[in-house]
């Protein structure tokens, strides 16, 4: 059973790990702001709902957030374990997390923060909004969000203390899957999997 906190910058590689790492460990990876946008893309009312605050240029209240993630971590799926990608954001959101995981006796077992140097975050952002044809991630945008990243979410590191496992995310994929196994106890298996 795994429970893992994945965290660093836009650009990092969590999204990539957290799927690789998901789909070894069947376990789920609970990535808040995709699940938001799928419901926003159904038309589900808490679609409508995350619209409305994005619409309004607001971030979608911690309260929301974590009714999500109840509904998540309490689902059938998340018993075996999980991956928690893109949140908590905030020391608040960290806080609560804390408080629903002893309530619903889940501790997480490591938060990982993938380290990557800024200038490669940048690279790879612009080549990922290349790929991806995401025109709005534009340079300024990109700096915005790293400069959002770094007031607000890298505090979290902070508070995490020793519980937190650093990892070079800048090598290849499959290095920095075994450097993230490595850092939770686990080998990997001769097909240079996690079991």
């Amino acid at each position: 059973m795994v429970r893992v906190i994945l965290m660093g910058p836009p650009g990092a590689g969590k999204g990539t790990q957290g799927e690789i790492l998901a789909h070894h460990w069947d376990v789920p990876r609970i990535a808040p702001g995709d699940i938001f946008r799928a419901e926003i893309k159904k038309g589900s009312d808490l679609g409508l709902k995350v619209k409305s605050y994005s619409d309004a240029g607001n971030l979608v209240p911690d309260e929301v957030v974590i009714d999500l993630m109840r509904q998540q971590l309490t689902h059938q799926a998340a018993q075996a374990g999980w991956i928690l990608d893109g949140f908590p954001r905030t020391i608040p959101q960290a806080e609560a997390l804390d408080a629903l995981l002893l309530e619903l006796a889940q501790p997480c077992d490591r938060v990982v923060n993938l380290n990557v140097p800024e200038d490669i975050l940048v690279e790879r952002l612009h080549q990922r909004s290349q790929e991806q044809g995401r025109i709005d991630d534009t340079a300024a945008v990109i700096a915005n969000r790293l400069a959002e990243y770094f007031a607000k979410t890298r505090p979290l590191l902070e508070f995490y203390g020793s519980r937190v496992a650093h990892v070079d995310g800048t090598p290849s994929m499959p290095e920095v899957t075994a450097a993230i196994c490595g850092c939770l106890g686990l080998s990997l298996n001769p097909e240079g999997h996690c079991p």
